[in-house]
């Protein structure tokens, strides 16, 4: 099943039992969202990680909050500090955090509190193959995303790889949330177009917001 959007026109669409793409919801606090991002990335910077396998990520990644998540050879984790820096994780700011609680909130999940918050950009050609968010301890709580920069084609499918996934094209400012029984649906982004955005330039700048403790 294929849903493309071609505007940016804001409101929720349900895209499965208890999935919902917030469209524009981020726009509101754009200007602040974009401030506290700038100086998260001069505190932890932007790097790249390799896969278990010692295959290089085409996204570079950091993070904020109690927990930030790695990737290396020796496998997928939550660390509580940078292992760059050695130091702990910047603080997840407080516009960042209300953003994440209060798409959760919308979607129907009124008691998110995240304390990891994934940063993953995204420069022309990077993707993100097909996977599950499955490294937190409880899958209670759901998954907030939140694009900002280029638009991406975003793919959502099932439980299972193999499942025919939706194909969305996020634009800036847009949040998904899937939790409940579709919290471990297969999710993955195609490669990002070469293009422009007025705040962020040449890149897609994604805000994964999890209960990974």
């Amino acid at each position: 099943m294929d849903l493309f959007d071609a505007s940016n026109d804001h409101g929720n669409l349900q895209i499965g039992p208890a999935s919902w793409w917030l469209r524009g919801f981020a726009l509101e606090q754009e200007t602040k969202l974009l401030e506290a991002l700038q100086q998260l990335l001069a505190e932890s910077p932007l790097r790249e990680m390799v896969t278990p396998g010692g295959q290089k990520m085409s996204v570079k990644t950091t993070s904020c909050g109690q927990l930030g998540w790695v990737s290396d050879r020796k496998g997928y984790r939550y660390e509580d500090r940078d292992p760059v820096s050695g130091q702990p994780w910047p603080d997840m700011p407080d516009i960042i955090s209300s953003l994440a609680a209060d798409a959760a909130c919308a979607a129907g999940f009124g008691t998110f509190e995240p304390d990891s918050c994934l940063i993953n950009q995204y420069r022309p050609d990077a993707k993100m193959g097909l996977h599950q968010d499955k490294d937190e301890r409880d899958f209670s709580h759901p998954i907030v995303s939140a694009s900002l920069g280029l638009p991406a084609t975003f793919l959502f499918g099932g439980l299972r790889r193999s499942d025919r996934a939706l194909r969305m094209n996020l634009r800036h400012g847009d949040v998904v949330v899937w939790g409940g029984e579709d919290r471990l649906r297969f999710h993955g982004v195609l490669p990002i177009m070469a293009g422009h955005h007025p705040a962020l330039g040449n890149q897609r700048i994604n805000l994964t917001f999890r209960k990974a403790g």
